[in-house]
């Protein structure tokens, strides 16, 4: 049996929704340990003087906790 846990962040990239996606998941495999999945809640573009300047993502990460025996 295993429990997971979800975290949510937020990404941003000038490029596109795709590459805010993957600075996001790289971003928390970097720190969170047995990432098994993500989700695109929401989409957003940062726009200034009338042009679109970023791509905003925010994904639910999930990941499963690690048994305590296996800590340490």
């Amino acid at each position: 049996m295993s429990v997971a846990r979800v975290t949510e962040i937020s990404a941003t990239n000038p490029n596109s929704f795709a590459d805010a996606v993957n600075e996001g998941v790289n971003r928390a495999t970097s720190t969170l340990r047995n990432v098994e999945g993500a989700w695109v809640k929401d989409q957003n573009v940062l726009i200034e003087n009338g042009s679109i300047v970023g791509y905003q993502v925010n994904l639910a990460i999930t990941f499963v906790l690690e048994d305590a025996q296996d800590i340490g």
